[in-house]
């Protein structure tokens, strides 16, 4: 649903509120980008006698004497959440208490390697940090020192060094992508596919803004922790240079390229998704 669409329909919130879904089950109404224009249709919303789906208003700052946040707090059936993003540190302190949950001692520079790895995704963080305890056998009850060198025998960092190589095929680096793919060792095609995956999922719904007329520098400063403080600039410059008819071309290509490689009967092949990231990568320098 619109947010602009409810500043002249106020009412339009709260009727689909009440709508039952056509295919039974929960629902949820998100409005994204929310500001003061919703604030009409929100009070709508909590005045109505009954409601099937919960709503979710994603909203920049929003000065105290906002009718949308006075609202959201004033009301019994409303929430205001403000969510700050993590600073560098913040984020290495983050990996340093999850995995002292683990039983973890981290050596200087691992936590801001893990956080790096996992672009900052505090599931991503948990789930590494469980993979490294059980490697080294650690515990509250028997903590172990998390080094650099378990992080080279686990594996560490190897979903973002996919990332990284994908990043560098949607930034039209040709040449770094052939060092890359030749320098990769243990190249892990499925896995590489699905963290570019990953990455165009990410920018597809922050480049729809872009179509709708905002700046991509303004998408991505208010966009949050979804994206990670150290990739900021090459996330705009990646909305730049995508729009989102090739974004979906890409994506529709890569799972057709995934779905070849699954069915298969001999291990996936490598040179064909080598020959995908130069094609994208082409495809970028054109752009």
């Amino acid at each position: 649903m619109s947010a602009a669409s409810l500043k002249n329909d106020p009412a339009a919130l709260a009727d689909e509120a009440g709508a039952i879904g056509l295919f039974g089950g929960k629902r949820v109404l998100w409005l994204e980008p929310a500001g003061e224009e919703i604030a009409e249709a929100v009070e709508a919303l909590l005045q109505a006698s009954a409601a099937e789906s919960a709503a979710i208003a994603v909203a920049g700052a929003l000065k105290k004497t906002s009718k949308l946040l006075q609202l959201a707090e004033s009301h019994p059936l409303g929430l205001a959440h403000q969510s700050y993003e993590l600073s560098e540190r913040d984020t290495e302190r983050l990996v340093e208490d999850l995995g002292a949950q683990e039983g973890l001692r981290l050596a200087p520079g691992v936590a801001a390697e893990i956080a790096g790895a996992a672009n900052g995704e505090r599931g991503v963080i948990t789930q590494e940090l469980t993979k490294f305890a059980l490697y080294l056998g650690a515990s509250r009850d028997a903590p172990a020192v998390l080094d650099s060198e378990a992080l080279e025998a686990v594996g560490a960092g190897s979903e973002g060094e996919w990332t990284h190589l994908g990043d560098l095929a949607l930034s039209g680096e040709t040449g770094s992508v052939a060092d890359e793919l030749a320098r990769a060792s243990g190249l892990e095609p499925i896995s590489l596919l699905r963290a570019l995956q990953r990455r165009l999922q990410m920018l597809a719904p922050l480049r729809a803004k872009v179509d709708e007329g905002r700046r991509p520098a303004d998408i991505v400063a208010s966009a949050g922790k979804s994206v990670f403080f150290k990739e900021k600039e090459l996330v705009t410059k990646l909305l730049t240079q995508w729009d989102s008819s090739a974004l979906a071309r890409v994506s529709e290509r890569l799972g057709s390229l995934e779905r070849q490689l699954m069915r298969a009967d001999s291990p996936p092949d490598v040179e064909a998704i080598g020959e995908e990231l130069v094609t994208i990568a082409r495809a970028a320098r054109r752009r």
